[in-house]
C-alpha cells in the first residue's frame, strides 16, 4: 500500500518565501535592471548591456578599495579568531564569574555601529581621548586624522575591540558543549594542556569556528559605519573601503548604473570568498 504524503505543511513556509522574495529577490532584480541601463532621470534610460561592468572592473577606485578590503579582512581574521579562542579558554566555566564574563563580553556587541565610531573618535584624540593621550605621553607621534598608518591601526583596533567578543562567545559555547568524559580520559592519560587543546578542544570547535570565520569575514568585508564615522575614509582614501566607495558613487555622484554594477560585483565577491572559506574548511574536516 502506497503511503500518501501530506504536503500541506509547505503552506506554513509560504509567508517566509513571500517575505524573502519581497525583501531580497525583488530589490536584487531591480539592481540587475539598473546595472544594464544608463539612467538620466525617472523616465529616461537607455540599455547599455555590460558596459558598466567593464567600466567598473577597470576602475582604479574599485581595485584600490578591493585591495584595502582584503588586507583589512585578513588582519581582522588573523587577530580576532585566535584572540577569541584564547579569551574563551581563559573564561571560568561556572559560577558568578562565568556570568559576569558573559555579560562583559556581550556589552560591546550591543553598542550601535555609529556609536562605536564616535567612541573611538573621541578615544583616539590626543587632547581629550585616553588612548591618544596615552600614546603621545610615552613619546609616540600618533594622529589618526592625518597619518594613514595610525588611521589603519585605529580602525583595526576598533573592530577588534567591537567584534572579538562574538568569536569568544561562540568558542565558549563550543567548549561548554564538550562532554566531561573527554577531559576525564585526558586526565587519566596525563595529557598536557596543549595536548588537550590540540586533540580535544580545537577539533570540537571546528564547526563553531566555521561560523565565526564566515561571520567575521562577511562583516569585515562589508564594514561601513565605523570607519566612516571615525575617519570619513581618510586621510585621503587610506581607509576608504568598498562599501564607502559604493556609497560615494551611488549617493554622492548619483551614478546609478555604475553603482548597481559595482554592488553586484561586490555581492559576488563576498559570496565567492565565503563559499571558498566554507568549502575549504569542510574538506579539511572530512579529511580528518
Amino acid at each position: 500500500m502506497n503511503k500518501v504524503e501530506n504536503n500541506k505543511a509547505w503552506f506554513l513556509v509560504l509567508p517566509v518565501v513571500l517575505l524573502v522574495a519581497f525583501s531580497a529577490v525583488v530589490p536584487l532584480m531591480t539592481v540587475v535592471n539598473y546595472s544594464v541601463q544608463d539612467i538620466f532621470d525617472v523616465n529616461t534610460a537607455y540599455f547599455v548591456g555590460a558596459e558598466w561592468y567593464r567600466e567598473i572592473l577597470q576602475d582604479p577606485r574599485l581595485q584600490d578599495s578591493l585591495v584595502r578590503q582584503f588586507i583589512f579582512s585578513f588582519f581582522v581574521l588573523l587577530i580576532e579568531i585566535p584572540l577569541g579562542i584564547a579569551v574563551a579558554l581563559m573564561m571560568p566555566t561556572k559560577g558568578r564569574g562565568a556570568s559576569l564574563c558573559l555579560i562583559l563580553l556581550a556589552i560591546p556587541l550591543l553598542i550601535p555601529l555609529n556609536v562605536v565610531g564616535t567612541i573611538w573618535q573621541v578615544f583616539g584624540r590626543t587632547d581629550i581621548g585616553l588612548f591618544g593621550w596615552a600614546l603621545t605621553s610615552i613619546g609616540i607621534d600618533y594622529n589618526y586624522a592625518s597619518n594613514p598608518i595610525d588611521a589603519w591601526f585605529t580602525v583595526l583596533l576598533m573592530d577588534v575591540w567591537h567584534w572579538t567578543s562574538l568569536v569568544a562567545l561562540l568558542c565558549y559555547s563550543g567548549l561548554r558543549a564538550i562532554p566531561d568524559a573527554y577531559y576525564q580520559a585526558a586526565s587519566i592519560d596525563r595529557a598536557s594542556g596543549w595536548a588537550i587543546f590540540r586533540y580535544i578542544q580545537l577539533p570540537k570547535l571546528q564547526s563553531v569556528l566555521v561560523i565565526g570565520v564566515l561571520l567575521r569575514f562577511m562583516d569585515s568585508f562589508m564594514i561601513y559605519t565605523e570607519p566612516f564615522v571615525l575617519t570619513g575614509g581618510g586621510p585621503g582614501n587610506s581607509t576608504t573601503f568598498l562599501s564607502q566607495t559604493l556609497t560615494q558613487m551611488a549617493i554622492g555622484q548619483f551614478d546609478v548604473g555604475p553603482a548597481a554594477a559595482f554592488s553586484l560585483i561586490y555581492f559576488l565577491i563576498v559570496l565567492l570568498v565565503s563559499w571558498l572559506f566554507f568549502t575549504t574548511i569542510s574538506h579539511l574536516d572530512k579529511a580528518k
